[in-house]
């Protein structure tokens, strides 16, 4: 597995699997199975999706060592603030079944982040998180935690998919030494994604589906993946992405997809923050 090199030195798979919505604790369990048995070693899960004991349970039962896996987790807005956030991830600790994690992320800019972020950099620098980051951090918010932090963070994961690219946003992470990774990659179907003619023909050319070219164009832009099938058939094909590499004119055209917006939310809308703190009161 192809990995990228985080701020402090860590190795962080560039590939892995998510299970963002898979709500149902033995599906996840059984799906994590599968991933595991694919390849993945790169497991990424959240305290608001409510399966971390399901990704735990996989992994231990997998048989496979701890160290040979890179588990994330993120800290919901509920949890936010110093003490409950390191409350949180003692809990996120005991539901993974593991004494440490690699990866820890601010799951949205809302709430005490700050107070968040100072647990996170306390857990780091016991060893109990090898790895901090922030999660939907729009430029402006990324910018002003990464000023006034002690420890940048090392991953900031947004919305990054063929149509909404974060071009520039990840100019600015690279001027903190930050990797940006992707949620919804495949833009969870959104736009007609898996029938895009663009995709398709790039596809054609190698003999690979637009789910594949879609990741590779990611993979080559240095942006970490972690796509969320529950086929294992899919699977398999989105781990299939390392035996060919698009041209520099395909690299251009898909860069022409770029609509550069949102197609899920916009922290900049009154309405959707008012939605997302909401749940942050209620989860």
């Amino acid at each position: 597995m192809e990995t990228v090199t985080l701020a402090n030195g860590i190795k962080m798979p560039i590939l892995g699997y998510g299970v963002y919505q898979i709500n149902d604790l033995e599906e996840c369990e059984r799906v994590v199975s599968e991933a595991i048995e694919v390849g993945y070693r790169s497991i990424d899960t959240a305290q608001g999706y409510g399966n971390e004991s399901a990704v735990g349970n996989a992994i231990k039962k997998s048989g496979i060592p701890r160290e040979e896996f890179f588990i994330t987790t993120k800290v919901w807005i509920s949890n936010a603030g110093y003490e409950k956030a390191k409350a949180s991830i003692d809990e996120s600790m005991r539901l993974l079944q593991t004494d440490y994690l690699d990866l820890v992320l601010i799951h949205q800019p809302f709430n005490d982040y700050y107070g968040t972020y100072r647990a996170l950099e306390e857990y780091y620098k016991a060893g109990k998180i090898k790895a901090i980051g922030v999660s939907n951090f729009y430029p402006d918010r990324f910018i002003d935690i990464a000023e006034f932090s002690e420890i940048q963070p090392m991953v900031n994961q947004v919305e990054t998919h063929v149509f909404n690219q974060q071009v520039e946003a990840q100019k600015i992470m690279e001027e903190y030494n930050t990797q940006i990774e992707s949620w919804g990659p495949f833009a969870e179907g959104r736009n007609d994604f898996f029938n895009n003619k663009t995709l398709q023909e790039i596809g054609n050319k190698h003999g690979k589906s637009v789910a594949q070219v879609a990741l590779r164009y990611l993979i080559q832009r240095g942006v970490v993946v972690i796509p969320k099938t529950v086929t294992k058939e899919r699977m398999i094909q989105n781990f299939d992405v390392f035996d060919f590499s698009l041209t520099d004119e395909e690299m251009d055209t898909v860069l022409e997809l770029n609509q550069k917006e949102s197609l899920f939310f916009s922290h900049s809308d009154p309405k959707t923050v008012k939605f997302l703190t909401g749940l942050g009161k209620n989860k």
